[in-house]
């Protein structure tokens, strides 16, 4: 089930994959390492864990990734939680897990706010993806 609320950073990128890899798994631990690698720009550890799709910061899944590819065309993508309100995951089970907390990015970092981690996302997403952004003006709202 997709739960999308707001607070949540949620990031559809539409990459051709004949451009990089045609391997879906490599596709998905590159969004991992998108989050990862902005994570990283608030003095927090996240990772992943073995087997399961996501981001982790202390236990909790911050970053659920679903995605679509059609004709090797990327659909769908990430949703990283900075500032929702939790509750509304109560109601379900997160991605079929069961047994591991969802949270937030503003547990750890109080002030931060969902245009920060879009600039910072958008940065990591060029880096990781070897690309140059057409909408420059997107990395200086911040």
């Amino acid at each position: 089930m997709t739960y999308h609320c707001p607070g949540q950073l949620v990031g559809y990128p539409i990459l051709n994959l004949r451009y990089y890899q045609q391997d879906l798994h490599w596709y998905l631990r590159q969004l991992e390492t998108v989050i990862v690698n902005t994570v990283a720009n608030y003095g927090l550890s996240a990772y992943r864990v073995p087997n399961l799709t996501g981001v982790w910061v202390e236990g909790k899944k911050i970053a659920a990734i679903g995605i679509k590819v059609k004709r090797w065309i990327t659909m769908h993508g990430f949703a990283i939680n900075v500032c929702p309100d939790l509750s509304g995951f109560k109601q379900i089970v997160p991605c079929g897990i069961a047994d591991k907390p969802v949270g937030s990015l503003q547990e750890f970092v109080l002030d931060l706010t969902v245009d920060r981690v879009r600039v910072d996302v958008a940065q990591a997403f060029s880096s990781v993806f070897q690309i140059k952004l057409v909408e420059e003006n997107v990395l200086n709202q911040y």
